[in-house]
Formats: C-alpha cells, sequence, structure tokens
C-alpha cells in the first residue's frame, strides 16, 4: 500500500517500558525516563523512580506527521537530584510499518554512544489513516463528466370520461317477443253464479207483493171536503207578537 500523502496527519505513539536497560547506579536503583523526538516535537515521559532495568511508563504521545520523514529518535536518560541525568541509550523507530499497515507494536533497541547494547524501548504506534486513501495536497481540476440530458416530460394525454348526459342505445324490437294478441283467460275452477244475483244487501224477506191492478189514479184523490186557499193564517213564530197574532205584517186598519 502507497504511504505517500501523510503530511499533517496524526501518529500515535504509546510509550509502554523499557527491558533490560543499562544501569548506571553503583548504590541505589536508578530513575529512568524516556525523550521522543520527532522533527522538532519532542516528548518527555513522567521518572519511573527506583525503575531500575526495567521501568514501566504508559504514556501516549500524538505527533504530526511531515512529508519524506519516517523516523523518530529515543532516548532513555537516568535522573538525578544532584548532578546532571545520566545517559543510558538512544535508538531510531522506523514508521514504514505503521503507516502501511496502521500499528506497530515492536521493542526497539538502544545503543550507549560507543555503539554497546544499552536495553530496549517498548512502542506502541498507531497511525488511522491507513486504510484510507493519501489525501492530495496539491489543487486538482475535478474530471468533467459529460452531463446527462434531461428526461423530457410527456404530459399524459387525459382518459376519456363518459359523458353524464348521453343518450341510452336504441332497443331493438327484436330482443322482446311479439304477440298479436292478448291469450285467452283460463276457465275458472268455481261455478259460475246468474246474472241476476242480488248485490248487498240482501232484499228483505217475504218480498213485497205485486200491485193491485188497475194502478189508482193520479194525482190521488183527497179527502173532501177540500182545504180552503189560500191557508188561514197560522201563529208567527218571531217574538214578541204583534197586536195581531198569526198574520204578519198586520193587516190594514
Amino acid at each position: 500500500m502507497s504511504i505517500s500523502g501523510i503530511q499533517g496527519l496524526l501518529l500515535e505513539v504509546t510509550v509502554v517500558a523499557c527491558n533490560k536497560l543499562k544501569d548506571t547506579e553503583w548504590f541505589s536503583r536508578q530513575d529512568p525516563y524516556v525523550c521522543v523526538e520527532y522533527a522538532s516535537s519532542k516528548f518527555r515521559t513522567q521518572t519511573c523512580t527506583d525503575g531500575g532495568k526495567n521501568p514501566t511508563f504508559q504514556e501516549k504521545f500524538v505527533f504530526t506527521l511531515i512529508e519524506g520523514l519516517r523516523e523518530m529518535n529515543v532516548v532513555v536518560w537516568n535522573s538525578n537530584t544532584i548532578t546532571n541525568d545520566d545517559f543510558i541509550g538512544s535508538g531510531k523507530v522506523q514508521l514504514h510499518k505503521v503507516l502501511s499497515q496502521g500499528y506497530d507494536d515492536t521493542a526497539w533497541t538502544i545503543q550507549t554512544k560507543t555503539g554497546r547494547y544499552a536495553g530496549e524501548v517498548r512502542l506502541i504506534l498507531h497511525y488511522a489513516n491507513a486504510n484510507k486513501p493519501a489525501k492530495i495536497h496539491a489543487p486538482s481540476a475535478p474530471p468533467y463528466i459529460t452531463p446527462s440530458p434531461a428526461p423530457r416530460y410527456i404530459t399524459p394525454s387525459p382518459a376519456p370520461q363518459a359523458s353524464l348526459y348521453s343518450t341510452p342505445p336504441p332497443v331493438s324490437a327484436a330482443s322482446y317477443p311479439q304477440h298479436s294478441a292478448y291469450p285467452a283467460p283460463s276457465p275458472s275452477p268455481y261455478p259460475s253464479y246468474p246474472s241476476n244475483f242480488g248485490g248487498y244487501p240482501p232484499a228483505s224477506y217475504p218480498p213485497p207483493q205485486p200491485a193491485a191492478y188497475p194502478p189508482p189514479p193520479y194525482p190521488p184523490t183527497s179527502a173532501y171536503p177540500p182545504s180552503p186557499y189560500p191557508p188561514p193564517p197560522q201563529a208567527s213564530p218571531y217574538y214578541p207578537p204583534g197586536p195581531f197574532p198569526g198574520l204578519y205584517p198586520p193587516p190594514p186598519y
């Protein structure tokens, strides 16, 4: 995998511990600490008091990477309170593995000023951008993509609608059977009665006797002598009665 384009990206460095360090003390245990340097950046761990040859630190630092610089330096010192600190050893840490794989857990060897073995420093390196494409810092024009033509919009034709007042289809004369005449009624299962059967209510019983012959003259003769004409005056039904009861209006004097 290409490890170009690391400018400005971050690298995490964890100082875990030291092993088999050269002992610079004769009568007491030494107090080691570790310095990590990358370009102009420099970090220092806390002093591991009485750490001796195998001190433990577990401290993490973050460095900003620089393009073209793929190694850092580690230096281990023994802290003194009265005199200057004692140099134990130094070494170089290569960054190719962590930049390509994203992770590196290695114990790096340190040497004295004369090149003799002075112990090991264990570091854990973590690079979060190892599996991502490298950033290109030089400005470049984006590739030209031919725009696809916009889809044409087709206006849908309106669906045919049935008229609300359409004329009903003509009825064919052949669809109904034609009859020349109505069929004759079927004979009734009940017996028929004579046409002179009386209505309701029935006649009185016994039936009236036939009149005598010859019939009486018309108009009938009245009693004798006949009533005078005009009829005699009757009493007035009005109240109060007049001076001549029975006559209205009263006769003149």
